[in-house]
């Protein structure tokens, strides 16, 4: 028997109903340690299941979390009695379901002129992972019924109970069969099957829309996306982490204070109450733990990434998917309420923060890198040891659990930039791109409107066409603009989200996320049959570009060496390029 120090990929299931799945049994999955009875300070949290205000999941002894419909029903209740609460809607879903929040606020009470920072806490993104939603209830109810109304003296809470609402009623009892309770779980992605949290930059869904506009109407001084975990087990409960693990944040004030003042007292505050928090582990690679952790740059797809790329501070929590159900949604409450007090008291620094990080003008941004062969560091990572055995249906050896813990040294991997790019002065887009300037003003990107045509020197990007995703050709020539046509500014305070948006060689752009994938060039490249004779011509006739190629081939032995290469030397300096080329129809002005 093969012993490793390290962790196993394994999974638990509730037991699924014959009903749910009448001709095949329920499946034989281990039971991890994770699964463990646990008991901390924090239980005192919850309420017995026969108090008149207990949540539905507290009634059910933390078996069950609420319908959709269930949800709103006790939030009614709550709302209805108690000042301190407000429902709204603030959308609908792609299947027409209203998307809510509560606000808890002392504003009726509050000294006139008094704007509080303001919490945003979204459970739900993935419905299947709904800690959130039954943690934010129980905290609703202890401060509209049971004296926790001091959480709201200095700062307002907005609370998302579910985003993902047409995938929290597309229930099942075997859904994600690793995760450890409710006994019926949501689906991932929502009614398009989209993953929401995989949207921020496209917008294609009306769930993601409608919270990009509540970011914007509320610019929280703290936003907090809670999650389930995948895959391997360990022995943290509650985990989470920042933009960019705050090593790759873009927005470097809020990032500080994250990792920080917000981390010390959260984490503090969880081991006070019997939880064991970390910052939330990715793997080098699950199937072989022991190659490490990693840590990486986002982009603003992801919540964290885009609340980085608009300079809102943002929390993402991954509570451990093996963990008991109980566990987890109370370790999330403490979580929750720190946070209130943590943004309570230190709102001053945060605004800070915040407005340092919108006034800092980057002159690149790194838009696409990889991970860096070398460690950044090593930590200690508390883990469980696993042996090896034999599958009879794999064939292999295949890791099991032996329920021990232990600490294991392991290393953390980075990331290093494959390419930066020079942000302009301004992006120019021109009117008949109407489509791509609705969405920039969604986002909240500042723009200029043109009343008349005017004629400018402004780069253009060309590539072979709409589906080309090589580094572009840049070529700098004038450009008559109709009117209706948009000027963005790189000094705003949204600048980095523009440039990610606009950039062609950004993952995140128009053109990484196929605006353009049908756009083709006006004609077709040059034949090589017509290309060389052309190239040989300009080579006899320009003694100037001759002695260019002469020192290019010099100075790069694989252009020397390739056919092709040498041909595409001269097209892009023939007069036939910008028509065998497509137009990146965003244009950079430059000093």
């Amino acid at each position: 028997m093969l012993l490793r120090s390290l962790f196993f990929l394994t999974s638990l299931s509730v037991v699924a109903s014959s009903a749910a799945a009448p001709s095949v049994a329920a499946p034989l999955i281990d039971t991890p340690p994770s699964a463990a009875p646990w008991h901390g300070k924090s239980e005192r949290l919850a309420v017995p299941a026969t108090d008149p205000l207990a949540t539905p999941a507290e009634r059910s002894g933390f078996q069950v979390s609420p319908t959709y419909a269930q949800t709103i029903d006790y939030l009614r209740t709550l709302t209805a009695a108690s000042p301190l609460l407000s429902l709204h809607t603030f959308g609908r879903s792609f299947q027409g379901r209203e998307l809510v929040y509560v606000r808890a606020s002392k504003a009726a009470t509050d000294k006139p002129g008094i704007r509080k920072p303001v919490v945003l806490v979204q459970a739900g993104i993935h419905s299947g992972e709904i800690d959130g939603k039954d943690a934010g209830l129980m905290l609703l109810r202890d401060i509209a019924r049971r004296g926790r109304d001091d959480l709201l003296d200095a700062v307002d809470l907005v609370f998302i109970p579910i985003l993902n609402v047409d995938g929290h009623e597309s229930a099942s009892t075997i859904g994600r069969p690793h995760q450890n309770g409710p006994q019926i779980k949501g689906a991932r992605t929502n009614g398009q099957g989209l993953d929401l949290n995989r949207d921020y930059a496209r917008l294609q869904s009306p769930e993601i829309a409608a919270v990009v506009k509540l970011l914007q109407t509320f610019d929280p001084a703290l936003y907090i996306d809670v999650h389930v975990s995948d895959g391997i087990d360990y022995q943290y409960d509650v985990t989470y982490t920042y933009p960019g693990w705050g090593t790759y944040a873009r927005s470097r004030a809020t990032a500080d204070w994250l990792m920080t003042s917000y981390h010390g007292a959260v984490h503090a505050a969880l081991g006070a109450q019997g939880h064991v928090p970390d910052l939330y582990p990715s793997w080098v690679d699950e199937d072989a733990p022991e190659k490490g952790l990693r840590i990486s740059a986002e982009g603003p797809r992801y919540s964290t990434g885009y609340g980085d790329f608009v300079g809102i501070p943002t929390v993402l929590v991954e509570n451990h998917v093996m963990k008991p159900y109980k566990r987890r949604v109370l370790g999330t409450y403490v979580l929750l309420e720190q946070s209130l007090k943590t943004v309570a008291r230190d709102s001053a620094r945060i605004a800070a923060a915040k407005a340092q990080d919108r006034a800092d003008r980057p002159a690149q941004l790194m838009v696409r890198w990889e991970r860096d062969a070398a460690p950044l560091s090593t930590k200690t990572f508390k883990g469980y040891r696993y042996e090896t055995y034999v599958s009879p249906v794999s064939g292999v050896r295949e890791r099991r659990d032996t329920g021990e813990p232990i600490d294991i040294a392991m290393p953390v991997f980075g990331v290093r930039s494959l390419r930066d790019v020079a942000l302009p002065t301004a992006w120019w887009i021109s009117a008949d791109q109407q489509a791509m300037i609705a969405a920039l003003r969604r986002h909240g990107i500042v723009m200029e409107e043109l009343k008349a045509p005017r004629t400018l020197t402004l780069e253009a990007a060309q590539l072979l066409s709409g589906k080309d995703r090589t580094a572009p050709q840049r070529v700098r020539k004038q450009w008559t603009l109709a009117a209706g046509s948009v000027r963005i500014p790189a000094d705003q305070p949204f600048h980095l989200l523009a440039a990610a948006l606009l950039e062609p060689e950004s993952d995140d752009s128009f053109l990484a996320n196929g605006w353009f994938d049908n756009a083709l060039p006006f004609e077709a490249q040059l034949p090589r049959h017509l290309l060389a004779p052309l190239a040989d011509r300009m080579m006899a006739q320009d003694p100037a570009l001759r002695a260019a190629f002469a020192e290019a081939l010099a100075a790069d032995p694989a252009l020397a060496g390739d056919p092709s290469g040498r041909l595409r030397w001269w097209l892009v300096r023939s007069p036939y390029l910008d028509r065998a080329r497509w137009t990146y129809p965003v244009l950079a002005e430059r000093p």
